[in-house]
């Protein structure tokens, strides 16, 4: 269907791909993967004819229509989320257009003239418009943004009124209800809460189409994916199978090409070193000659490449007191809306808590009740002893100063600290070198959210409240990140949408739901096998 044959392509600042070729077939589901900055996105421009290849070829077959979801979503103001998300439909939405444009000529006097072909083009294109199954669109779009958690009031509310995350959601839709042949997806879990995510990724699964796309969610990758493309070096590898497959194909090939390099090293040492004991004797200047040209004729082995890791490293914090969080009868509105109507919840040092519920539940609420971000209306939230905390809110990253450099915001949020620790702190979260002068208005999203747990955690808390710690990173930092809080001695109150996040790292579950709280002993994965669900919002 679609075939990159030997591409070429360079930016002004470095070269993304060097005669490397791949292809996506009928009923393929590939996963595109490779490091920030690789050129993932460029690739999908290239397919979409926004951006050429400097050499070689971009082939898509006759007649495939492509749905391409991309990180820039535009302008949306002035019509209801279903009229947004029909407007991208392919066929019919031109359709669509043809007849609200017939309907307003048929109301006009002025078109009185040609009335009679207006309408006998009416009649034409009302029958294309039953042909494409128009009459059952609004229904198919309500049905494709109720999967992606809008309510029926933000389905027929000004889409312009929505924040960036939900934006992003209507032009997913867009290309949901569109059902190309192939749909290019660029980060499509990235704003999805669990719920969505999941109808997401029985949507996908069931999609017969071919599609590729990008994400930072391992589990989501899993279920979805049955081939792998690693853009790497300027390369393009196809692996067949998950991502979990891809990875350990990917760990193997490296053991291999760096005992193949090892044992090359040691044969050419040898070799060099008969070259360099002989070279002056006479008696064995043909055999010295010969071992010359053969040294000249071999096929040098490279080192596999080492991908640029990042190893956070947690400080130790001091001991708190056994009782860490005390929530008593805790009462929460917002406008007419009841959060909570009694809240009780205690949490108990070395507890690891992570918040589940559906939108609108209150789980960043009572993350920021706990930070003391905001106040109950009645009830006490309680800090205990010895606790010193680090909270890491969902819009930590916009207190950033733009203007500041990465080093300058680390120095103004700790005046007495040395430049060596500030430096060292850096260091620990991917920040060296001249990374410290970076502006924190270039940063990404991932390096934003590495700045923001440098501040929390300079002066060592022994408890995290984190809300949503990785929306921004990539799969390699999110790995990281897990690592070193598997590691962390102390308590934890988290919300996260990572089904392999809330795995690894919860060791209790507190569930807001409608009917009340429900407290589960055992973390993520001893939930999902006593309730039967991923996520609260999900009954089977």
């Amino acid at each position: 269907m679609i075939r990159l044959e030997s591409i070429s392509k360079q930016t002004s600042s470095r070269m993304l791909f060097i005669e490397a070729s791949a292809a996506l077939n009928k009923g393929e589901k590939i996963g595109l993967v490779g490091p920030n900055g690789a050129g993932k996105t460029t690739l999908f421009r290239l397919i979409t004819g926004e951006e050429t290849p400097d050499e070689g070829n971009v082939s898509v077959d006759r007649g495939i229509a492509i749905g391409y979801f991309s990180q820039d979503v535009g302008e949306m103001a002035g019509q209801t989320a279903v009229a947004a998300v029909m407007n991208g439909a392919g066929p019919v939405s031109t359709v669509i257009a043809e007849l609200k444009a017939l309907e307003s000529a048929m109301a006009d006097p002025e078109e009185a003239d040609r009335m009679e072909d207006i309408i006998a083009r009416y009649g034409e294109v009302q029958a294309q418009f039953e042909e494409l199954d128009g009459y059952a669109l609004d229904g198919r779009a309500r049905e494709v943004l109720d999967g992606l958690g809008f309510s029926q009031e933000m389905m027929d509310g000004d889409v312009g009124k929505l924040s960036g995350g939900w934006k992003m959601r209507v032009e997913l839709a867009r290309i949901l209800l569109m059902r190309p042949d192939v749909m290019l997806l660029d980060e499509p879990s990235n704003h999805l809460d669990l719920e969505s995510l999941i109808w997401l990724e029985n949507f996908l699964t069931n999609y017969d189409g071919a599609l590729m796309m990008t994400s930072h969610d391992r589990a989501f990758m899993n279920r979805i994916v049955n081939k792998i493309v690693e853009i790497d070096g300027g390369t393009l590898t196809s692996y067949t199978g998950d991502y979990s497959f891809y990875e350990q194909q990917r760990q193997q090939a490296e053991k291999q090409q760096q005992a193949q390099f090892e044992r090359q090293q040691a044969m050419l040492a040898k070799e060099i070193a008969f070259i360099e004991r002989f070279k002056a004797r006479a008696s064995h200047a043909a055999q010295v000659q010969s071992r010359v040209k053969k040294l000249d004729k071999i096929e040098r082995v490279e080192p596999p490449r080492r991908r640029q890791t990042i190893a956070f490293d947690f400080p130790p914090a001091p001991r708190s007191g056994d009782d860490v969080i005390s929530v008593k009868s805790v009462h929460k509105r917002y406008g007419s809306r009841s959060i909570y109507d009694g809240l009780d919840f205690h949490v108990r040092r070395k507890e690891r808590w992570c918040v589940m519920g559906v939108n609108g539940a209150g789980k960043s609420t009572l993350l920021k009740l706990v930070a003391g971000a905001t106040a109950p209306d009645a009830g006490s939230v309680t800090i205990g002893a010895s606790v010193k905390m680090g909270y890491f809110a969902q819009h930590a990253m916009e207190m950033l100063d733009g203007e500041d450099t990465v080093f300058e915001s680390l120095e103004r949020a700790f005046p007495q600290a040395g430049q060596g620790s500030l430096r060292t702190l850096a260091g620990c979260f991917g920040f060296s070198g001249d990374d410290v002068d970076k502006r924190c208005r270039v940063l990404s999203g991932g390096e934003k959210a590495r700045l923001a747990m440098a501040h929390m955690l300079y002066d060592p808390p022994n408890l995290l409240v984190l809300d949503e710690p990785t929306n921004h990173l990539d799969m390699a930092t999110k790995e990281m990140l897990i690592a070193a809080l598997s590691e962390f001695e102390g308590t934890m109150l988290f919300v996260s949408h990572d089904r392999h996040f809330l795995a690894a790292l919860s060791n209790r579950v507190l569930e807001l739901t409608p009917d009340g709280v429900h407290i589960y002993p055992g973390g993520y994965t001893e939930y999902v096998a006593r309730t039967g669900h991923e996520a609260p919002g999900l009954r089977e």
